[in-house]
Parts: structure tokens; C-alpha cells; sequence
């Protein structure tokens, strides 16, 4: 005679999960978990593709009518040179000398990006 495994119960006559076997299975995935997760722990995360792939399906399941046209069309902030802050030019502008503005210091014909440039 073979001598075969105990075949573990799972489910009970109606099809829900036996409940040992539940806690099991709970229990060991709890123990698996780590920072590497495929699954978001949270509303937010610092992936800016999972945010926005994240958003998008939102909407689409909301609305129920396809977002991803019209996000990916939406003119952003950033595409026009981004959030400006106002200054007053003497903010920005210096009209003294200081270490990279010596009064020594002889102008170039033409703006060169480095001073390997011939």
C-alpha cells in the first residue's frame, strides 16, 4: 500500500474558506511581508507612475467612461516653465562685485560654457 499525504481541507460544503486554514494562510502571508511589496499599503506613495496610473484608473472606474485621452493631453504646469515666484529685480540682479564678479575679470567676445571652449 502507498502511504499518500492528508489531503488539507480548505473550503467547507458551501465553498467558504475553512477557518484554520484561513489563519494559516493569514498568517503566513503577514510574515512575508516586506517594503518590496507589490500591493500599495497606503493611499499614497512616492512612485509618481504608480500615482498617476493609480489616478487615472480612479477616474475611469468613477466616470465610466476612459480617462487616460484626456490626461495624458492635460497641459501641466511644469510644461510651461512651472510655478514662478515673483521677485523684484535688485532680488536677483547684483550690481556689486563679489567672488564670481571680480573687477578684474576681462569679458568674453561671445558667452563660452566652459574654459576649455577654443
Amino acid at each position: 500500500m502507498v502511504d499518500r499525504k492528508k489531503v488539507a481541507k480548505r473550503r467547507d460544503a458551501t465553498g467558504h474558506l475553512d477557518a484554520e486554514y484561513e489563519r494559516r494562510v493569514v498568517a503566513e502571508a503577514r510574515s512575508q511581508r516586506s517594503e518590496d511589496s507589490a500591493f500599495l499599503s497606503g493611499f499614497r506613495t512616492g512612485e509618481p507612475l504608480a500615482e498617476g496610473l493609480g489616478e487615472a484608473f480612479l477616474e475611469s472606474a468613477t466616470s465610466g467612461e476612459e480617462s487616460e485621452p484626456e490626461r495624458r493631453d492635460r497641459v501641466l504646469p511644469e510644461e510651461s516653465g512651472g510655478p514662478f515666484v515673483p521677485t523684484r529685480a535688485s532680488q536677483e540682479f547684483a550690481y556689486d562685485v563679489d567672488e564670481s564678479n571680480i573687477a578684474e575679470a576681462t569679458r568674453e567676445p561671445l558667452p563660452k560654457t566652459s574654459a576649455l571652449d577654443p
